[in-house]
């Protein structure tokens, strides 16, 4: 088999499990949280935002404004938790290629 057909079957090959990879990321889910757990947000591993959750005693109508900024840091914490996820499962799909990071 020459050098080319062994390249495209290889490059077929990750096609595929970088195909599965990213549907397998789509079923995993992260959580992020703030305020001692008062505020969860939950996302997918495509960096979507799949729920939130807010504790009555986190709710306090005279400190919105506290409210606010637990539900941005557990929703980002959470994105950011889904972010690394992506890149460890892709990560360990590429590895081996010798393909700089971020490059898929």
């Amino acid at each position: 088999m020459g050098q080319n057909m062994k390249m495209m079957r290889q490059l077929q090959e990750m096609q595929a499990n970088m195909a599965r990879v990213q549907e397998e990321l789509g079923a995993k889910h992260v959580e992020g949280s703030a305020g001692g757990g008062a505020v969860r947000a939950v996302a997918s591993g495509h960096q979507k935002l799949v729920s939130v959750t807010i504790s009555p005693d986190a709710v306090d109508p005279a400190d919105v404004e506290l409210l606010q900024d637990l539900v941005l840091a557990a929703v980002n914490e959470a994105l950011d938790a889904s972010r690394e996820l992506a890149a460890r499962d892709l990560g360990q799909l590429t590895a081996g290629l010798g393909l700089p990071p971020g490059l898929l």
